[in-house]
């Protein structure tokens, strides 16, 4: 982050707060996340491939010598949480204030005592787009209370569970721990989610550019978080199927169950609910394949499987489109995107689903040509190359 954003933050702080002469002040900075691989697994104890990005959630912090924690940020505004109240509340469900309550009540159970501070944050993740800027708030939150209040003690795996939970119990809504994992730890990581109460990575040293290829995200004009009951619904029916047969999750089970259990199932929880559980077993294989293809630098490998992810993303998972509505920019984005890229490359939903953006592997021939195209219908900037970003969130006095 250079000087000129340091400054400009700065004066952001000052606006809200006053003048910070002599006051030690934090820069936390924490990255959006894409998906590279694992489409809806980590919920049900599985594999995934995912990498933080060069864009950010970033902030100034200062102790206030209050009990009241004070963000303000770039166009939503000032909210004001007491340290002495953090139980979730119903009527925060979604919201920014839910976040910063929960994740002040980890660090309490940790045995942190938690203090006011002043907080000015700025984002370029766009927020409902698929890039996490849920889990990089969270993250911006984790690391700046980190240093604040236990001196850095935790770690970033330590971090991204907490900022789950805040997520999942305090913000509602039923994730994985995939965006906060990639948040935290930066650079491309396989992770392994077979136990829920660990954080399983191993980082995956490959650089998609010297391989010729750069990673596009196309925001497609919808908010996917006006789809959280459909995003709901995905982790619910997979779960639904594994309880039927008397597990938790879809890892305790195999696809030879499934299937063998198919007219059981279909009259309990109906087609959808099967057709998914099947996309997480085809999912895991190809998220395996790719795993193997990038450690082997086989960008054709790659390139295919990534290809049969996002048609089981589409054709089983039934994240792309909106059931019955005559709006779909995501499958209109997906089709767009083929087009242009003419039998090269690969694109896919990126994310949840249900919206928010697309994500496609482009030759490096072929990028200004590609934007151009989608940003054409998408609206100019639609279309952003994003580079990994390798430190994750991170913090640092000034």
């Amino acid at each position: 982050m250079d000087i000129k954003n340091i400054e400009s933050l700065t004066n952001m702080f000052e606006a809200a707060y006053g003048p910070a002469d002599g006051q030690k002040l934090l820069l936390v900075l924490s990255p959006g996340r894409t998906e590279i691989a694992g489409n809806h697994t980590d919920h049900e104890g599985g594999h995934v491939i995912a990498a933080a990005v060069d864009r950010y959630v970033q902030g100034i912090f200062c102790a206030n010598q209050s009990d009241v924690m004070c963000v303000n940020s770039e166009g939503y505004g000032l909210v004001e949480i007491g340290t002495d109240d953090l139980d979730a509340r119903e009527d925060e469900r979604g919201t920014t204030a839910s976040l910063i309550r929960g994740m002040a009540a980890l660090f309490k159970q940790r045995g942190y005592e938690p203090a006011g501070f002043d907080a000015a944050i700025r984002s370029d993740v766009l927020g409902g787009s698929g890039l996490s800027s849920s889990a990089a708030f969270e993250l911006e939150l984790g690391q700046a209370m980190n240093a604040l209040w236990a001196d850095g003690k935790l770690a970033p795996e330590e971090l991204a569970l907490m900022a789950q939970r805040a997520e999942r119990e305090w913000f509602g809504k039923p994730c994985g721990l995939m965006d906060q994992a990639a948040v935290a730890l930066g650079g491309i990581q396989h992770m392994n989610f077979c136990d829920p109460t660990k954080l399983m990575a191993n980082s995956l040293d490959f650089d998609f550019e010297a391989n010729g290829y750069a990673i596009c995200i196309v925001a497609v004009g919808a908010d996917h978080a006006a789809n959280i009951d459909d995003y709901a619904a995905v982790p619910a029916e997979m779960q639904a199927i594994a309880h039927e047969l008397g597990k938790q999750v879809l890892s305790d089970v195999t696809e030879q169950e499934v299937v063998k259990a198919v007219p059981q199932l279909r009259e309990a929880l109906g087609d959808r609910a099967v057709l998914r559980a099947l996309h997480y077993f085809h999912e895991e294989e190809l998220v395996s394949g790719r795993v193997g293809a990038l450690r082997s630098a086989d960008m054709k490998s790659f390139l295919s499987l990534t290809r049969y992810s996002g048609i089981s993303s589409a054709m089983l998972l039934q994240n792309v489109s909106v059931g019955g509505a005559s709006e779909q920019p995501s499958m209109l984005a997906i089709a767009l995107s083929e087009s242009l890229l003419r039998g090269v490359g690969a694109t896919r939903v990126h994310g949840g689903g249900f919206g928010g953006t697309i994500q496609a592997f482009v030759p490096l021939n072929m990028v200004d040509e590609y934007r151009s195209g989608m940003d054409a219908v998408f609206g100019e900037g639609a279309c952003g190359v994003y580079g990994v970003d390798h430190e994750g969130a991170r913090a640092q006095w000034l």
